[in-house]
């Protein structure tokens, strides 16, 4: 592994440690004495994303988690429950089996994960995904989130 800070590829593994889908290692450079983390995930084959307009592309976790964090910015939502719910939407479109999904499939997994973590940000991601065009549509929607909360 080359180092960040001075280039050199003499490092070494101080602590590794196991997550959900992914394996941390902190490196120390052996030069400089820096240390610093990486990341190991398995590469897994992913379904095609089918978009509306008909167009094909592979599915992008950094898409999502992008707009994750529009939906969640200035909300006290943490980078890792992001990540974790990039994760299980990932999982949930691997386990259909298809090697095809419409990007409706993820929208509706998205939202539901928002609905639980943080109402506002759900509410910031209905507008845009549900297409709510006026304040009675959004009235409507808070509204619905309260009664299933209570």
């Amino acid at each position: 592994m080359k180092c960040p800070y001075c280039g050199s590829k003499k490092t070494r593994v101080v602590d590794t440690s196991r997550k959900e889908h992914s394996i941390r290692r902190r490196r120390e450079c052996k030069s400089c004495q820096k240390r610093f983390s990486t990341m190991e995930r398995a590469i897994l084959t992913a379904p095609l994303v089918v978009k509306r307009d008909g167009r094909r592309e592979a599915f992008d976790r950094q898409k999502v988690l992008s707009g994750l964090r529009v939906a969640c910015a200035r909300r006290p939502v943490s980078a890792g429950d992001l990540e974790r719910v990039v994760d299980r939407v990932e999982d949930h479109i691997r386990q259909l089996g298809r090697t095809e999904v419409s990007t409706r499939v993820i929208g509706d997994v998205v939202i539901e994960e928002l609905k639980t973590l943080d109402p506002v940000s759900y509410i910031r991601y209905a507008i845009i995904y549900l297409g709510l065009e006026d304040l009675e549509e959004v009235r409507a929607e808070v509204n619905r989130l309260l009664e299933d909360r209570d």
